[in-house]
């Protein structure tokens, strides 16, 4: 018997997991492997956050506190944001789906650019919302007056990745309060549609226009800013991201966020990488000096990297690199046999087939010796 689900969970490709390393290494008989696929922080947290989760552990027979006061005054004070104008869920990709479950009703549409971040698709299928994407602009980012032309009486959620996830392109300030009050006199005379401006990435901006997403959320009611503590401050493990929005928003959205979903573990570590400002500022410093390195030294190979502001570079190869890679199939098949080929000398990396890019890579930017072991890597691959 066929078991009855909503068509649209049932169309849904499950998240494709990568192996855990020493399971990958014991499968290759190889040791030393090491994985560029998650964007994690390879630097890691300070050691102060590993103290404070250490403490919290003394506490594991109380559940974690559901209101989440004290990481909540923490974030409020460093950002300067009111405290009843945030939202905290089991990392941002939690709230992404909540701001769908909350503001979207039957007919209401989902929208984004193509070549995007796929947890909008997914969260937007998740509750049978239909997704709508525009083209991608001609820098592999979004082409913003393609997603204003897709906006109709429809649209109910605008997803803006920024930087973007997977190619690591960036909207400057101007741009983004542009497009903003253009949807808003698009749809004047009707409720806007929300905009999610998607800032995972946001502390490893050095853009000249950086944007300030609380004072979009302060002008307009139907912003909302959401960010994570996943990569720059390295609590990927322990899920914890936050969303600024309006007071109304953040109401609206409390009342359908699971209780205790933040752990005591992550508020803890939280509250501690905030306050050790000095080590986020080495970590990202060191960051982007190699970010840099690695760029330069794809373009070398002969690939194309796309400048990124992110902790990752999305990079393509050229037709005939990716012709070699794949001579039976016209080059289909270049990133993933990319992928393939650097898996057996035990470096992970992100092939971008499934996103559309059939040439690409995203890399996640590694501390010197993981990079310069990817790049001789590549090296030996393509000559």
């Amino acid at each position: 018997m066929t078991m009855r689900v909503h068509p649209a969970i049932a169309s849904l490709r499950p998240y494709e997991a990568g192996k855990p390393l020493d399971e990958l290494e014991r499968e290759l008989g190889i040791s030393g492997a090491i994985k560029l696929a998650s964007n994690e922080n390879a630097w890691g947290p300070a050691p102060s956050v590993l103290e404070a989760i250490q403490e919290a552990m003394t506490t594991t027979h109380i559940y974690p506190d559901a209101g989440a006061y004290r990481l909540r005054e923490a974030v409020s004070a460093h950002f300067d944001v009111a405290p009843n104008r945030l939202v905290f869920g089991n990392g941002s990709n939690e709230l992404l789906s909540l701001i769908v479950k909350t503001f979207t009703s039957d007919g209401d549409t989902v929208l984004s650019s193509a070549g995007s971040f796929i947890a909008y698709r997914i969260v937007a299928a998740a509750h049978g919302r239909r997704f709508v994407e525009s083209p991608l602009g001609s820098d592999s980012g979004y082409d913003l007056n393609a997603l204003l032309n897709a906006v109709d009486a429809t649209t109910r959620v605008i997803f803006i990745a920024n930087p973007n996830n997977p190619t690591g392109t960036y909207l400057g300030h101007a741009e983004i309060a542009d497009f903003v009050a253009a949807v808003y006199t698009k749809t004047e005379g009707n409720e806007p549609p929300f905009i999610v401006l998607d800032e995972a990435y946001t502390e490893y901006v050095d853009h000249h226009d950086p944007v300030n997403s609380p004072a979009l959320v302060a002008q307009y009611d139907h912003v909302i800013a959401t960010r994570t503590f996943s990569k720059a401050y390295a609590l990927a493990s322990l899920r914890l991201g936050y969303a600024v929005c309006s007071e109304e928003a953040a109401s609206f959205l409390n009342r359908v966020r699971e209780p205790f979903n933040i752990n005591s573990f992550a508020q803890a570590g939280a509250i501690a990488a905030l306050a050790d400002g000095a080590h986020l500022e080495t970590s990202v410093r060191d960051c982007l000096a190699e970010r840099t390195r690695l760029f330069d030294g794809l373009s070398a190979l002969g690939f194309t990297p796309v400048p990124s502001q992110a902790n990752f570079v999305f990079t393509r190869m050229s037709a005939a690199m990716a012709a070699n890679l794949d001579p039976t199939d016209g080059g289909k098949r270049a990133a993933q046999n990319l992928y393939d080929a650097l898996l057996k000398s035990g470096i992970v990396v992100r092939p971008m087939g499934a996103a559309g890019f059939t040439d690409a890579l995203r890399i996640t930017v590694g501390l010197p010796t993981e990079n310069d072991r990817l790049l001789a890597g590549l090296a030996q691959i393509i000559a």
